[in-house]
């Protein structure tokens, strides 16, 4: 059984999710078809990495203060921040495998620390 576990993010509340930690975020919007392909990859990594990642989906559309801040300009983005700092960006589609090898190299380094 799923269990997704993914913040639903805004300009005013994005700082305080990704300040500590290892956090992924979806930068995505609703008419953007590779941004819907992702959508459930993003929910079933949020069940796998429960426990060790914070996933959160930031609307481009309704956030445009803390797009233009972060100089995102095609979709969907995904960032992954550790302890609020950037350690990878990527943009356009990318698989579940793609994706969970980002995740792992970081969990990996956090772990030898």
């Amino acid at each position: 059984m799923l269990i997704v576990n993914v913040l639903k993010l805004s300009d005013d509340n994005y700082n305080e999710h990704t300040s500590t930690g290892l956090t992924l975020v979806d930068i995505k919007a609703e008419w953007c078809r590779p941004c819907l392909v992702l959508s459930p990859i993003i929910d079933e990594l949020s069940d796998e990495y429960r426990d060790k990642v914070v996933f959160g989906k930031l609307d481009a559309d309704d956030n445009s203060e803390k797009i233009k801040e972060l100089g995102v300009r095609n979709i969907p983005t995904i960032l992954l921040y550790k302890d609020g700092e950037i350690v990878e960006r990527s943009v356009g589609m990318v698989s579940k495998i793609q994706l969970k090898e980002l995740i792992d190299k970081h969990l990996q380094v956090e772990n030898n620390q």
